[in-house]
């Protein structure tokens, strides 16, 4: 069985939870215009990604401002919030901050946020919007994500950076049923029209909220980065079948 999640009480009774919203009182600037955090580049000497986060607020701010080294200090202001919000502190203040930001500034924020960042987005959609279509697309957003980075991950850690497809194979699957797993079959390199009704699908729904234009975004640069369906679009041939635009 699954560990359970603590329940919203457990966890403001949780001493643990109170060392980590210390300092929280004050961390977001309301005098700082959006524009002018637009304008204004971070500078923290050099790049460096963080790897988990300090219980102390005020240390994993520190550390994670030198993540955003060299951007808009709003790339930065937007994942203090998502950390705040993480963190329960003021709960319900940062979040109305958030949903403003997102809703004043969603364009901006489509292009300048990495990957990371928007599955952050989403994730904090999810665990906080009321409305079931913002949870609902934002957790199909999450599962794409999370799913790819398991299927890129298992290639780090097998030590296959580059997987030559086997045209032996390609032309098996091609004439023939390949299996999987539980009833699923292979996708048919080159041909097949899976993804292209799946972008339909996704299309379909993209406009109905703010985690449905996330999902979208998101669902566009894995066509673009180094992930599986990247690398299947480089080897698909039939046109009317292409899934990317």
């Amino acid at each position: 069985m699954a560990p359970r999640r603590k329940s919203r009480i457990e966890r403001w009774l949780s001493l643990n939870q109170h060392r980590k919203r210390l300092g929280a009182k004050g961390a977001i600037d309301s005098d700082n215009s959006l524009d002018a955090m637009k304008t204004t580049t971070i500078d923290a000497g050099s790049k460096v990604w963080t790897r988990g986060s300090d219980k102390s607020l005020a240390t994993h701010f520190e550390d994670l401002r030198r993540e955003f080294h060299d951007q808009p200090e709003l790339v930065f202001h937007h994942a203090k919030l998502i950390v705040l919000i993480r963190r329960e502190a003021e709960l319900q203040k940062h979040f109305e901050l958030f949903t403003s930001l997102w809703t004043s500034e969603e364009n901006w924020l489509l292009n300048q946020l990495d990957t990371r960042w928007l599955l952050a987005a989403v994730d904090t959609f999810v665990d906080h919007d009321d409305d079931p279509v913002v949870r609902s697309l934002g957790m199909a957003a999450i599962c794409l994500v999370n799913s790819i980075k398991l299927a890129e991950t298992e290639r780090v850690l097998c030590e296959s950076t580059a997987l030559p497809l086997s045209l032996e194979r390609v032309a098996e699957i091609q004439t023939e049923r390949v299996g999987l797993f539980d009833g699923t079959s292979g996708f048919t390199v080159g041909t097949d029209d899976t993804l292209r009704h799946m972008r339909w699908r996704l299309d379909s729904v993209r406009d109905l909220c703010i985690t449905g234009r996330i999902l979208g975004e998101l669902f566009d640069r894995m066509q673009e980065h180094d992930t599986v369906y990247a690398r299947f679009r480089a080897a698909h041939t039939r046109d009317r079948t292409g899934w990317w635009t």
